[in-house]
């Protein structure tokens, strides 16, 4: 189970990425954060998101049209 979930189903990028960035600095270090989103786009938005902040992409996956992001967040 994740520190903290985000769902941002329905909205377009770049908001699910936004509010992960958000959303990232209220988990503490080694925390994870999930994050709910129905954009297509935002599996490639993720993955660079974690190579361009540090964080780890622990999980992926798409169930329904519903994509499921599980970051581990970096030091700080």
């Amino acid at each position: 189970m994740a520190d903290k979930t985000i769902d941002a189903r329905g909205a377009n990028c770049p908001i699910p990425i936004l509010k992960a960035k958000k959303g990232i600095g209220e988990v503490p270090v080694g925390g994870t954060l999930e994050v709910l989103a129905t954009d297509p786009g935002s599996a490639a938005d993720f993955q660079a998101f974690a190579r361009q902040t540090g964080h780890t992409l622990v999980e992926q996956g798409e169930t329904a049209g519903v994509y499921r992001f599980v970051l581990k967040r970096a030091s700080a």
